[in-house]
Parts: C-alpha cells; sequence; structure tokens
C-alpha cells in the first residue's frame, strides 16, 4: 500500500540530488578554470580532487555504519568502477580540455545521454522509447544553445581534434559506468562506494602526477586559488559524487546522465550573475528545452513498467 508513494519520493530526492551535484559541476568548471590559471596545473587538479576526495570519504566513513562487509572479489570491482567513473573521466576529460576550446569540451559532454540511453538499451534492455529520444534531442539542443551562445564572450579559440576526443572518451566512460554498475552500487552505503572508488583512483593516479606535484610554486599560490580548489575538492567532489551516487540509486541510467544538461545552465547563471554574461530569450528558450528534455526522459516508461504492463495484459 505505501511502497508507490515511497518509491515517489525516493525518485523525488533523487532528482534534486542529480540537480544539486550537476549544480556543483556546474560551478566547478569556471571556478576549477580560474585556479588552473593562478597556478594549479590539471593533472595537480585531478590529483587533489582524487585524494582529497579519498580522505573527505574516509572520514565521513567513520560516521556511517556499513550493514555488511565488502568481499574481495567487491573490492576489485570497485577498482573498475574507479577507473571508469574517475580515473578515465576525470583524466581525459581535463587533459583535454587543456588542449580543446572549453566550447567544444561543452558540445562533446551533450552525447552522454545519447550514449547512455545505447548502453542501457544493449545492457540493461531498457526500452528506446520516443518519449526518450525526443527529451534526449530537446535536451540537447537546449545545452547547445547555451554553449554556442556563449562563444563570443568565451573567445573563439580553435579546437583541437586529440582534446575533442579525450573529452568525448570521458563521456563515453562514465556512460559505461552508469550503466554497467547500477546495479551494483545499490547494494552498497554510497559512502562505502566513494570510499573505496576514490581509494583506486588515488593510488591509480599519484605515479603520474606526482612529478608536477612538486614542480608546483606551493608558496605563490594565492588564497583566492586555494580556496577555489577547496570548492573543486569538497563541494564539486565528494558532495556531489554522494549526490550523484544518491542519485544512481534511485533513478535510471538515462535520467541520471540528462542532467548533464543542468551545467550549461549553471555555468550561465555564474556569467550573467558575476556580470560576464547576459539572460535573454534565448537563454530562457534554451534552460526551457532543457528541463523539458529531462521531464519527457522521467516519464518514459522503463523496462520494469513495461513488463508490468504486459503481465496485465496477459492476465
Amino acid at each position: 500500500m505505501h511502497s508507490q508513494p515511497m518509491k515517489q519520493d525516493k525518485n523525488i530526492w533523487g532528482h534534486a540530488s542529480m540537480f544539486v551535484a550537476c549544480a556543483c559541476w556546474g560551478l566547478m568548471s569556471p571556478m576549477g578554470k580560474d585556479a588552473m590559471a593562478h597556478g594549479i596545473s590539471g593533472l595537480s587538479m585531478v590529483t587533489f580532487r582524487a585524494v582529497g576526495a579519498a580522505i573527505c570519504f574516509w572520514i565521513a566513513s567513520l560516521f556511517v555504519r556499513e550493514k555488511k562487509e565488502v568481499p574481495p572479489a567487491h573490492l576489485l570491482r570497485f577498482f573498475f568502477a574507479a577507473m571508469l567513473a574517475i580515473v578515465f573521466n576525470q583524466c581525459c576529460f581535463t587533459i583535454g580540455l587543456s588542449l580543446t576550446s572549453p566550447v567544444n569540451a561543452s558540445i562533446v559532454t551533450t552525447t552522454m545521454p545519447i550514449v547512455t540511453m545505447i548502453l542501457a538499451a544493449l545492457f540493461l534492455k531498457e526500452p528506446v522509447t520516443n518519449k526518450k529520444v525526443l527529451g534526449i534531442f530537446l535536451g540537447a539542443i537546449g545545452a547547445l544553445l547555451l554553449i554556442l551562445g556563449s562563444t563570443g564572450a568565451a573567445g573563439n579559440k580553435s579546437g583541437n581534434l586529440t582534446g575533442d576526443l579525450l573529452c568525448l572518451f570521458a563521456q563515453c566512460s562514465f556512460a559505461v559506468y552508469l550503466t554497467i554498475f547500477k546495479n551494483f552500487v545499490s547494494q552498497y552505503h554510497v559512502i562505502t562506494c566513494m570510499k573505496w572508488m576514490f581509494t583506486y583512483a588515488a593510488i591509480v593516479i599519484l605515479p603520474f602526477s606526482y612529478t608536477e606535484l612538486n614542480a608546483l610554486p606551493w608558496t605563490e599560490i594565492g588564497l583566492t586559488t586555494w580556496l577555489e580548489t577547496a570548492f573543486v575538492v569538497v563541494g564539486a567532489t565528494f558532495l556531489a559524487y554522494i549526490l550523484m551516487m544518491y542519485g544512481q540509486k534511485t533513478l535510471r541510467p538515462t535520467v541520471v546522465s540528462m542532467y548533464n544538461y543542468v551545467q550549461p545552465i549553471v555555468a550561465c547563471l555564474v556569467s550573467v550573475a558575476v556580470g560576464l554574461g547576459v539572460f535573454g530569450w534565448q537563454q530562457g528558450l534554451a534552460v526551457a528545452l532543457v528541463f523539458g528534455g529531462v521531464w519527457l526522459v522521467t516519464q518514459s516508461k522503463s523496462r520494469a513498467q513495461m513488463k508490468k504492463e504486459n503481465q496485465v495484459k496477459t492476465r
């Protein structure tokens, strides 16, 4: 009797979690870029995120009681999840962004929901419905309107094929993670999942970034830059990944990936707030398209819903 309202409540919190997580990631773009323009290298930023978040999650785990032990076989699965969701995703996107233009990198991020929908159909047998396809299309158009509308302010720095491909690989890597590990991560507490994933990520990344970390002009980097880096680590990594994991547990992979389109909206609103951009009819239309697209995807029927309907029909 109470299962349906409880499920709806979980979905509402799942949507709220994904929105806040993507808002944090949207804020990370301008703040992270500014930090990297004032002394923090790209690889060092990735290292700070991995190591800093791992420390935060281990501290948080002291206050969380996991219901069951993590067997060695599952620890190995956490390693592969970390490679897809953190190492490949963050390293490839950060390095790709350093090679190509921010506009190109932003455009590439709009491919994630499409890739996720295809993978969910192949591996999870999720149906590719008309609403889902139309929702992804509308969301992509809205995101592109925002991104291309900001090219004048961002400058017309030319793209780079290698950089674009690295950014595309980062999106595909995260889409594979969302699809393959959805059922696995649902077995454990969010903090437990992130604790092990970021620990593995830190272990993998540190040997490659050790030289760059030693070369950082630590004493010359200003307080503002360190505060921006702290936001990237605590807000856009620790907090955002907790919220993303909760969303992944309660929402379908395609719905989770659709929230990727929220990031350019946040970036646009921040630009307007600090006087670096304007909010006109084009931006308003783009926001409406993005949220309309997200709504359509959430209204599309899942595999479980279709299976239930077919069972009712055959009775």
